[in-house]
């Protein structure tokens, strides 16, 4: 009991107060010492290359890619790029159709691809810490380039985009494009 009326309510309140402040606290602490959610970078490379062009998809950080799909979409490249998988479709002269060259064992599956599409997707298994996965096809122009229309530059890719799940990346005029993705838990 005080012997100022009203002071042991105050009390009561300031101690309920600097219990919720110290809750507070305690959660923005624990908050900031966790560690930030892991992220899977993904690189993925174009080289242009006669008579076949290569896309490598590397995953280049420290956890692996749990299952997921990369879709390489060409759609916004400056040079209104296209995949020349036939002799008869809308590429120029030399085509090439889509064919894995290394990694096979991280893919499950690939979208069919047609001359013309400006879209693929690989669907991989998993994707450990510093491998690779790589595939060849031919890529064309359709905007015309001091090139012709048969061999792509860096900067005429630049544009184009790559997305796993929700994250997406853009190709620069170097002709790499990054996406970072969750690491699985």
């Amino acid at each position: 009991m005080s012997l100022i009326p009203g002071l042991s309510q105050s009390n009561s309140r300031l101690r309920s107060r600097a219990h919720g402040v110290q809750t507070c606290c305690a959660v923005m602490i624990a908050l900031l010492a966790a560690p930030s959610l892991a992220r899977a970078d993904i690189e993925v490379r174009f080289t242009e290359s006669a008579p076949k062009d290569r896309f490598t998809i590397t995953n280049v950080a420290d956890c692996a890619l749990g299952a997921s799909d990369i879709t390489i979409d060409l759609a916004g490249s400056a040079a209104g790029l296209i995949f020349d998988t036939t002799g008869a479709g809308a590429g120029v002269e030399v085509f090439q159709p889509f064919e894995l060259a290394a990694g096979g064992d991280y893919v499950t599956g690939t979208t069919a691809t047609l001359d013309g599409d400006t879209e693929i997707t690989l669907n991989l298994a998993e994707l450990p810490p510093g491998a690779a996965v790589a595939f060849t096809i031919d890529v064309d122009d359709t905007a015309g380039s001091d090139l012709g229309q048969i061999r792509v530059s860096g900067g005429e890719i630049a544009g184009a985009s790559v997305r796993s799940g929700a994250d997406e990346g853009v190709f620069s005029d170097g002709a790499i494009a990054r996406v970072a993705a969750p690491c699985p838990v």
